[in-house]
Order: structure tokens, then sequence, then C-alpha cells
């Protein structure tokens, strides 16, 4: 096998599983630690209000106090720090902080001139007001990021789903995001299978249109199972006395401990209103 192929195997091989690590994590939601142990209505409520707190301050160091007791509560709920990084520092917030960095040079943030760069006959100028909005937005998006993966990392699915239903959330939309969070993972699982079937019968080296009405048809077959899958599925669940409301034996029963974690929450809402 070529050095290529290799390389294609293998990040599609990593891009899979890390896409099957990132979304499917129901086994931290299982762990006994100090998130996973809060009634869901509360901590959705608490998370909430993290959020909204976040998004109001114009404060970086509030901003920052919020991430280190976003990262405690990860600690605290045994979430491997490794793996809750990369989950929340990859994509949306390295790619906001790429739209956001134009905004530090003075053609977009005029300000106090920082630093300056001549680059192509071209002299760009670097403001103070531009480094601190940027900052402030990367941290914005950064601790909003974590709390929100905290949040689904340290709930169970289906908890999360009637949780959503509580706070009145329509029916359609519930339901159309547990089927989508079931469906990626049967996806994910059929181009795993299907790359591995391909690799089993022709070998790693074929001809690029070979390749290409390989592709095409996968293509056009796994429309078609996606077609019947949905029916079948549909079917089963009629069948089993579905209704359009997800039910689950668990009933929530909020404790001392979570009417405390509100407290405190709300506490630490209402110094940022007063601080703003």
């Amino acid at each position: 096998m070529s050095k290529g192929n290799l390389f294609i195997e293998r990040s599609l091989a990593g891009a899979l599983s890390f896409l099957k690590e990132s979304i499917f994590a129901d086994e931290y939601a299982a762990k006994k630690g100090f998130l996973q142990s809060l009634d869901p209505r509360v901590k959705a409520i608490t998370f909430i209000l993290f959020i909204i707190a976040i998004l109001l301050t114009k404060h970086i160091a509030f901003i920052a106090f919020l991430y280190a007791l976003c990262l405690i509560l990860a600690y605290r709920s045994d979430i491997p720090m490794g793996f809750f990084l990369k989950r929340t520092w990859i994509f949306i917030p390295i790619f906001s902080l790429f739209i956001a960095l134009p905004a530090i040079f003075s053609i977009f943030t005029p300000g106090e001139a920082v630093f300056t760069i001549n680059a192509i006959g071209a002299k760009l100028i670097i403001t103070r007001q531009g480094l601190l909005g940027v900052s402030l937005f990367a941290a914005r998006v950064i601790t909003s990021v974590s709390f929100a993966v905290l949040l689904s990392i340290t709930t169970k699915h289906f908890m999360l789903l009637k949780v959503l239903r509580i706070f009145g959330v329509p029916q359609v939309f519930v339901m159309t995001f547990g089927m989508c969070y079931r469906y990626i993972y049967l996806f994910l699982e059929v181009i795993e299978n299907t790359y591995l079937a391909v690799k089993s019968r022709v070998g790693a080296r074929i001809h690029y249109k070979k390749g290409q009405r390989i592709a095409a048809w996968n293509m056009s077959a796994l429309w078609q199972r996606s077609y019947y899958l949905n029916e079948a599925l549909y079917s089963a669940m009629l069948s089993r006395g579905y209704a359009g409301e997800p039910r689950t034996a668990d009933c929530f029963k909020a404790k001392p401990r979570d009417w405390a974690w509100l407290f405190l929450a709300m506490a630490i809402f209402t110094a940022t209103l007063l601080a703003r």
C-alpha cells in the first residue's frame, strides 16, 4: 500500500473515531460525578444562566472566572481534561477566532495603535480596542461552548430530550433532534463498513474512473438504505406506542444539593448583572 493511500485510510479512520468520541459520550453521563448527580432540569437552568451571564458581561476577568468554574465542574464530574478540551477548543472556537481576527486591525477597529506590521507594501496597525474586542469575543465563544458541551456530556441523551420538552421546546424539534442524534452514529458506521468492504474487494490501488463509479454507487445505495430505514423505523416506533413524546422511566426529583446549586448559579448571574 502506498503512503498516500495509507494516509487517506488513517485520516478517514481518525476522523470517524473523533466524531464518534465527540458526539456519543454517554459513558461519561453514567459516571457518579457532581454534575451527573444533579437534577437535569436544575442543571440545564443553571447552565443557561451561566451562558447568559457570559453574553452579558463585558469583563474578560469575569469570563475567565466562569471558564475556570467550568473546568472545575468538569474535573469534579470525572471528565478527562484532554477529552474535554479537545471537544471545546476545536471547530467552533477556532473558526470563530479566525472570523474575528481581522477586527484587531485599525481598518476595522480604529483606536490606539499597539503594533505595526509592514507586509507587501502595506502598513497594518493593530489597535488596543481591536485586541480587546477580539479577546472578549473569543473568550465568550470558548466559555459558552465549554458550558454547552459539559451539559451535553454529563446528561444522558433521553433525559436531555425530556428536559427540552419540559422547557417548552416544540415537539417536532425534539423528535428531529433525537432521530438525527441516533442516525449520525449509524451513518458513521455505514461509512466505515463501506470503506472496509471496498478495500477488501478491490484493494487499495484502483483506477480513478473505477473509484468514481464505486463512490457513486455507494452514495446511491446509502440514499436507498436511508429511505427504507426511515420508513421501517417510523413503523416500528408506531407499533410500540410512540405518540410523539419521548417517554422515560426516570422521574426528576430535586434534592437539597440541587437547590443549593441553583441558588449559587443565581447569585453568580445576579453579580454579573450588577457588574455590567
